[in-house]
């Protein structure tokens, strides 16, 4: 039974996480309620990689002939914003950086900073108007985020853009892989090797 209920929360939270753009985290709460659910032992949430399958077999029933376009319109803009952000050490995360993103996707980037303010500092030097806001950072703690919009002309539309601000130190353990050996994020280079010909 739990691994039917695990099931049905992947699948429903990778309907959310395409279509609504929402992160893993609130589509797999979303998706629970959806469903019915109420009190569900955290053993029968279904686990990233789980809901990422159903998002990958998602966006190849639906939007295969639209994904991969905006997919790379997403990871060049990220690019273009992480040589802006570089002195940051900026690195990719969420969705344009797993190859699952779409239009309604957020660009996530997680900047390692000697001085979080530094950041702060830098965007308003660069002239950029910005939103600040917090978010979890899945210990129990926060992080600040930045929340910035540029117009994306491949998409002809604004897309979001969330910097969240780490301590440098925390950089080594953000590197960790997932269960099947793939990185959470990349940098810099190893955005620039997903815009090669036929990368995903």
């Amino acid at each position: 039974m739990s691994a039917t209920l695990s099931h049905q929360i992947a699948v429903a939270a990778a309907q959310l996480v395409v279509e609504d753009g929402l992160e893993y985290a609130a589509a797999r709460h979303k998706a629970l309620r959806q469903i019915g659910g109420r009190h569900v032992r955290a053993r029968d949430m279904p686990r990233n990689e789980q809901v990422e399958d159903e998002v990958r077999a998602y966006l190849d029933t639906f939007h295969a002939d639209t994904q991969p376009l905006e997919l790379r319109a997403l990871r060049e803009l990220a690019a273009r914003w992480m040589d802006r952000l570089a002195e940051h050490r900026p690195h990719l995360a969420g969705a344009v950086w797993r190859g699952t993103a779409t239009r309604r996707s957020a660009i996530l980037l997680d900047l390692y900073c000697d001085d979080p303010k530094a950041a702060e500092i830098d965007l308003i030097n660069q002239g950029i108007d910005y939103d600040v806001g917090g978010d979890s950072d899945g210990d129990g703690g926060g992080v600040s985020v930045l929340t910035i919009g540029e117009r994306s002309a491949d998409l002809g539309e604004r897309v979001t853009l969330h910097l969240l601000l780490h301590d440098l130190d925390e950089l080594r353990g953000a590197l960790r892989p997932d269960a099947r050996g793939r990185s959470w994020r990349g940098d810099r280079a190893a955005v620039q090797r997903c815009l090669t010909p036929d990368a995903t």
